[in-house]
């Protein structure tokens, strides 16, 4: 919404600058777009007396002007224009001077006569698009005064952007109310009374809503001797700098009350309108109608029209139609002012893709009280500029008036809900200038809804508004205190805060989270070999690229790899707790939801910085990160199994916790890789957290004494065939029950590259920690116990040590 700062105070006498009363209006919730001041362009054009004109001796349209503009000697200016005579004051572009256009005016040579500036027309100077002839100016204008001081123009606009709620602010009205309350001013609103002839016999057009829950208010008058044609200076300036084309006298009335009080209006031409009579009602299937702007439109019975005896007339609400424009032949106009209902005119402007200025106001709402006094204002206006004659009479139709609601307002609960102290003086100061009728006889006042504002009709709204008054950005931030009830304590975690544990998790072991859509692409989960079994289709993308409800975190994690290769990473950690989708009849929503953690891992296991930094992460990083979370959750060691096949991971490892299966975990198939630019192994884990959480709840978790006594570590590296997993060596280590052996863990693996005619060999390095509850141990015990594992190992295993 286009502000003027002069028209505003027209209504209200603030005198600030444009800058301080867009703060002031952003602090209210109409936030501030921009400033604009569309005529500073033109602030060097000087008003001009045409003292000499005659005609160019070597041109048929060319005239050579003397023109007085104020600089102590008469300039000779050559102009083509067909309208410029002796004695017109025009604005004059003096050399020098810099157009809207970007050109600069330069001393020239016009067929032999010499031109020392140029007179100017509107289109010109960027005040209209009328390019007929030169801007003939007021005989009071004074010579060589800028042309800016002269003309009122509307030198500062205000962008504002104004939210749905707000409809009453789509207005210069509306926001003048704003303005008065916020700075504490008066409101005055101009006055034009209507003249009408009482002598006349009363024109009444007979009115037919048919559906009064889609039409509350239609209303009209007749017009009659108007001469149609361009509207003074200042109404069609005024509307140019509001970004509206000025048409005629009585179109531009129509667009000059819109944006003055908001009330959209319609003009018809009263002799083409047959059988002199509305009728609102809801359009004929497949019937059609060629609005304003030259297009036919087919429409449906959703769609509300005007019509007279025979046909439609116009879209209520939206565009009139081109069988009753108003054209330069028009003398008799009939005048319409209504409020439609809001969801009506929005259903007709999305499915025909035409929004209009009307249209955005009626889907917002209308002050209905207001309706009939703008169509007087206009219908005034409308007689002052083309001459027309008002017809005593108003039609009008009025079904459903306007109730104003009635709402409690406590000012302790306000204080309460703001966090402030609000003096009951300052609430009904706020309420009153809003326009509400007030009644605090009680603690319990009962306030009542203006007409223009449709959004207050609960006491939190009246709060709202009372707190945006008083500034919602001078209320000191406080955190409410949490306090937890030891009667709830040992409840079960709820689910939100068993993520938030593991979020924490994740980000303390160094992984990055990432967030991705619940939509994915067909393709996607075709080009990883998932099942199509189970998926579920988006009935309205919003792309083809999401399309698709995941049935698994990978896609989500491998479009992430490709964008931070993009951006150069050289080790990417991720992690990501979310649903997948599967559909599922049994469910209420046919959805069955899953929640699922993801770990991918790429890349340097090091920062750059640190040394080794060429080295890449593997399977051994993966599983160390899916132990962790095992002994975070206070699970045992998980059971890893290699899987026969999987659709997207190989090596895939089924991972397995306390018997149940937990997910999966290994490398994403190369090929599959590649498409996301991955030009190393890519390491991926999913895990079902819902298991998890299950076995989490179930864990007991004990407690035993910290040991005081320090551990002893040995080493032992076992040599073997490739066919000897990790897990048998470490298995039977702790099958044989040592009662000093306190832990046992891989440490390095070697495969050194066999000789020619060799089998290949592993190099297994363990760790083994002693230690004693009661005493420190000596080395000899602990070298006894080593060999006791080493020998054990020799003679079960077949091994080399």
């Amino acid at each position: 919404m286009l502000l003027s700062l002069s028209w505003l105070r027209e209504f209200t006498p603030y005198e600030g600058t444009a800058e301080a009363l867009g703060d002031r209006l952003t602090m209210l919730g109409l936030e501030l777009e921009d400033i604009r001041r569309p005529f500073d362009a033109i602030g060097s054009i000087v008003v001009g007396l045409v003292v000499a004109c005659e005609d160019h001796p070597q041109s048929d349209h060319l005239h050579v002007c003397k023109v007085d503009a104020g600089q102590g000697e008469l300039l000779d200016i050559v102009c083509g224009a067909p309208n410029v005579a002796e004695g017109q004051k025009v604005p004059v572009a003096l050399v020098g001077t810099t157009m809207p256009d970007g050109l600069v005016i330069k001393k020239a040579k016009l067929r032999g006569a010499p031109s020392f500036g140029m007179i100017c027309s509107e289109r010109e100077l960027g005040l209209t698009e009328d390019h007929a002839g030169i801007m003939v100016l007021p005989d009071s204008f004074e010579v060589g005064k800028p042309l800016v001081d002269q003309l009122v123009l509307d030198r500062e606009l205000l962008d504002i952007s104004v939210t749905p709620n707000r409809a009453d602010c789509l207005s210069v009205l509306g926001l003048a109310r704003e303005a008065a309350l916020a700075f504490s001013l008066p409101l005055n609103i101009p006055g034009l009374p209507l003249q009408v002839d009482e002598s006349a016999p009363q024109r009444l057009i007979p009115i037919d809503i048919e559906d009064p829950d889609l039409c509350r208010l239609y209303s009209g008058r007749v017009i009659t001797g108007a001469k149609i044609g361009p509207s003074p200076m200042q109404v069609r300036h005024r509307l140019h700098a509001m970004g509206v084309r000025p048409v005629s006298n009585i179109v531009d009335v129509t667009n000059y009350i819109l944006l003055e009080y908001g009330q959209p209006l319609h003009s018809f031409d009263l002799d083409k309108l047959e059988g002199g009579r509305i009728v609102v009602s809801r359009a004929k299937d497949g019937e059609k109608i060629t609005t304003l702007d030259g297009q036919e439109r087919i429409l449906t019975p959703q769609d509300l029209c005007i019509r007279d005896a025979s046909r439609a007339v116009a879209l209520a609400g939206v565009m009139g139609g081109l069988n009753t424009e108003i054209t330069a032949e028009s003398s008799n106009v009939f005048l319409e002012s209504a409020v439609f209902l809001p969801a009506a005119i929005r259903k007709t402007s999305r499915r025909l893709g035409l929004s209009s200025e009307s249209s955005y106001r009626f889907e917002r709402g209308i002050d209905q009280q207001r309706t009939v006094w703008a169509l007087d204002r206009a219908c005034a206006m409308m007689a002052a500029l083309s001459g027309g004659t008002v017809q005593p009479g108003l039609s009008v139709s009025e079904p459903r008036p306007f109730k104003a609601a009635s709402i409690d307002f406590r000012p302790a609960r306000a204080n309460a809900l703001l966090g402030v102290k609000l003096a009951p003086e300052f609430d009904q100061a706020v309420l009153t200038g809003m326009g509400c009728t007030v009644d605090a006889s009680t603690d319990v006042w009962r306030v009542g809804q203006p007409s223009w504002r449709p959004d207050l009709t609960r006491e939190a709204d009246l709060i709202e508004e009372v707190g945006r008054v008083h500034g919602l950005d001078t209320i000191a931030p406080e955190l409410p205190p949490v306090c937890r009830d030891l009667a709830h304590a040992g409840e079960p975690e709820s689910r939100f805060a068993f993520w938030l544990r593991l979020k924490h998790w994740g980000a303390g072991l160094g992984l990055n989270e990432a967030v991705n859509y619940s939509f994915v692409g067909h393709k996607d989960l075709d080009h990883l070999g998932l099942p199509r079994e189970g998926r579920i289709s988006i009935m309205n993308p919003l792309s083809a690229e999401q399309d698709a409800l995941r049935t698994a975190l990978a896609p989500g994690l491998l479009h992430d790899l490709r964008n931070n290769l993009a951006q150069g990473a050289q080790g990417l950690r991720f992690f990501e707790l979310a649903h997948t989708f599967e559909a599922d009849a049994a469910s209420e929503t046919t959805a069955r939801e899953t929640g699922m953690l993801g770990v991918l891992l790429y890349g340097s296991r090091f920062d750059t910085a640190w040394p080794q930094a060429e080295g890449d992460m593997d399977y051994m990083d993966l599983k160390g990160i899916v132990e962790n979370l095992m002994r975070f959750l206070h699970l045992p060691a998980p059971v890893c199994t290699l899987a026969a096949e999987h659709p997207f991971l190989l090596p895939c490892v089924e991972v397995a916790v306390d018997g149940r299966a937990a997910g999966v975990m290994g490398r994403v198939k190369p090929a599959m890789a590649d498409e996301f630019h991955a030009r190393k192994d890519v390491w991926l884990a999913e895990l079902n957290l819902e298991i998890l959480r299950e076995l989490h709840d179930a864990a007991r978790v004990r407690f035993r004494p910290l040991p005081v006594y320090p551990p002893v570590r040995r080493d032992i590296t076992v040599m073997a065939g490739p066919g000897l997993t990790v897990s048998a060596v470490m298995a039977h280590v702790r099958g044989l029950a040592l009662p000093l052996l306190e832990d046992l863990v891989l440490v390095d693996c070697f495969e050194p590259k066999p000789a020619e005619g060799q089998e290949a060999v592993r190099n297994l390095t363990f760790r083994l920690t002693f230690r004693h509850a009661d005493r420190t141990l000596k080395d000899a015990e602990v070298d006894k116990e080593r060999e006791k594992v080493a020998q054990s190992l020799v003679a079960a295993l077949g091994v080399k040590i």
